[in-house]
């Protein structure tokens, strides 16, 4: 599962059986101020058979971490505790241009491309698909 951990929404995506091709899933939404959606992330983890988490880091433009790269991890490593799954992270910088343009690209009239749930789903995608295809196949 590849997560596009944000302010207000988290993007979802899932990888195929096979572990080749990323596709978003859905958007979690966050209250501002609140503690982060854990309880439906997990939830939506377990339906899916969730064996790994690839989560994006919001890197600075430098590459180097901030202490929103501190919440990110600290809210991946405890989904990951509570799944007990492996937890990854992938360097999200450019993630919602790719997505945008993704988006753009699809054919969808201009109000559901501008859908910032898709996008945030599509920015997973993009996080899950750059961790498969960084990794090294037997």
């Amino acid at each position: 599962m590849g997560l596009d951990y944000g302010e207000r929404r988290i993007g979802v995506a899932l990888s195929d059986p096979t572990a080749t091709l990323a596709s978003p899933l859905d958007t979690v939404h966050r209250r501002r101020g609140k503690r982060p959606p854990l309880h439906a992330l997990e939830t939506l983890a377990r339906e899916h058979d969730v064996v790994g988490l690839a989560v994006g880091l919001p890197l600075t433009l430098a590459g180097d971490e901030d202490a929103w790269c501190a919440e990110v991890r600290t809210v991946g490593d405890e989904l990951g505790r509570r799944l007990d799954v492996p937890v990854v992270y992938v360097d999200e910088r450019m993630t919602s241009v790719q997505a945008e343009q993704a988006i753009r690209s699809s054919g969808r009239r201009k109000s559901q491309r501008e859908e910032k749930d898709r996008v945030d789903a599509a920015a997973a995608a993009v996080i899950l698909q750059r961790h498969l295809d960084a990794r090294e196949v037997p």
